[in-house]
């Protein structure tokens, strides 16, 4: 084994439940931005923990305690099976993002759940995990937290840009890392081509065929969030009350509405990123070929995809690389970011 290197098993579970991300992660030390994904894998979910982790919303205190001890125990076992699956010998720690089930940290609330004592239990690891709690206690969004990770591994790029569930983007002005959320993207795409029988709408084929329905662009754009200035964070409460209701009053055709809300997204982003192009675009919104097309007419850029591999598991080697510097007492939460009081390093560490 190379001196001053670390391994780690990084876990992600984003808001458009596609799955649980795992990678395994070697990073030296002594250049963080020499590092190597030497496995990754996306563990679907089955129907039922879906639906579960979707009303989870709506849980009393007590089946919210009893689900993150449920759902550490999940991936608990999800993370055992990855390292005997690829014959993972070393592993310093594990560092798990959990899944987030509540974010209001205006009233200083987050729950991201999936409990670490339960994954040090079965797999016998040190675990990271916790990671936006002590951040909304100081005043902060709580997130994003990944763009210490941009800064660090990823200097060379203009944008970080995510489109998972939400978009976020991360960037550097003035010396200062600046990000913030830009707005809804699978978790909303997602919810209404489920109504058609699909996962999702491949390449943006069905959304492509939709039409624009001018007067609910209109509304949706004019949504006030979009013009607060950063620290600004989203979840799933937000869109249930700011967006769902609006397209359902607006708009019942389902290809019409994935066509308007594209549009939408589109607009957004490349008003963030208008003639940048060295921009890093990961996250599963980066394989909607239309999404693309509809983002670089706006921004008004030309974006090259990266690998597949850092597309797909860039947030769960981030959530890796966030462990380490917890782990080191380094900062891996910044307030320029998050409006915070102070940078701080982030997260509760579970010893086997």
């Amino acid at each position: 084994m190379i001196k001053n290197q670390t391994f780690s098993i990084g876990v992600m579970s984003g808001t458009s439940l596609d799955g649980v991300d795992l990678v395994y992660v070697s990073f030296n030390q002594n250049n963080y931005t020499d590092f190597k994904i030497i496995h990754a894998e996306t563990i679907k979910y089955s129907k039922e923990w879906k639906q579960l982790l979707q009303n989870a919303i709506d849980f009393s205190e007590e089946e919210l305690a009893r689900l993150d001890i449920d759902y550490g125990r999940y991936l608990g076992e999800t993370v055992r099976q990855f390292i005997e699956n690829d014959k993972i010998k070393t592993i310093d720690f594990i560092a798990s993002h959990g899944h987030t089930i509540l974010h209001q940290p205006e009233k200083g609330i987050t729950l991201q759940i999936g409990a670490g004592r339960e994954i040090t239990k079965i797999t016998h690891q040190k675990v990271v995990c916790d990671f936006r709690t002590q951040d909304v206690q100081l005043g902060g969004q709580g997130a994003p937290l990944v763009p210490i990770g941009d800064a660090l591994l990823f200097s060379e790029y203009d944008f970080c840009l995510n489109l998972g569930g939400f978009s976020n983007i991360s960037y550097d002005k003035e010396g200062t890392r600046i990000a913030y959320d830009i707005c809804p993207v699978n978790i909303v795409l997602n919810f209404y081509v489920n109504k058609l029988g699909f996962e999702f709408d491949d390449a943006g084929e069905i959304s492509s065929k939709g039409n624009i329905n001018q007067k609910l662009l209109g509304q949706l754009n004019a949504i006030p969030f979009y013009q607060k200035s950063p620290p600004k964070s989203l979840g799933l409460e937000w869109v249930q009350k700011e967006i769902f209701p609006l397209i359902d009053a607006l708009e019942a055709d389902i290809p019409s509405i994935l066509r308007t809300f594209v549009e939408h997204v589109a607009i957004q982003i490349g008003k963030v990123m208008y003639q940048h192009d060295a921009v890093l675009i990961t996250g599963g919104g980066a394989f909607n070929s239309f999404l693309m097309q509809r983002i670089q007419w706006y921004a008004k850029n030309s974006i090259e995809k990266p690998a597949k591999e850092l597309i797909d598991f860039k947030e769960a080697l981030l959530f890796a690389f966030l462990g380490l510097l917890k782990i080191n007492n380094q900062i891996n939460c910044l307030k320029s970011v998050t409006g915070a009081r102070e940078n701080h390093s982030s997260g509760v560490i579970f010893y086997p």
